[in-house]
């Protein structure tokens, strides 16, 4: 009977212990990761600045071919203004 009492006792504050120590640091551990890894690198911003000026690159260029193969015809769509376009530059 006294092993299961000391056993109890040992569970008891095992589970103390995880509540209070163990799920607080994991929690917290996995925000400071998620914080950390949240930002882009050097890399990743250059690399989104190149895909960008080739998304506006190819952009001029669709717009340029479409006035020289139908120069008479009307735009199907109306063409986003700069503001709503949400351009940076």
């Amino acid at each position: 009977m006294q092993a299961e009492a000391i056993f109890g006792m040992s569970l008891g504050l095992v589970a103390i212990v995880s509540l209070f120590v163990i799920l607080p640091w994991m929690i917290l551990h996995y925000i400071s990761k998620a914080r950390t890894s949240r930002n882009l690198t050097e890399d990743d911003e250059r690399m989104l600045e190149d895909l960008w000026r080739s998304a506006r690159t190819m952009e001029r260029r669709i717009e340029t071919l479409e006035r020289l193969v139908e120069p008479d015809a009307v735009p199907v769509r109306p063409r986003p203004t700069q503001s709503t376009r949400g351009d940076i530059n």
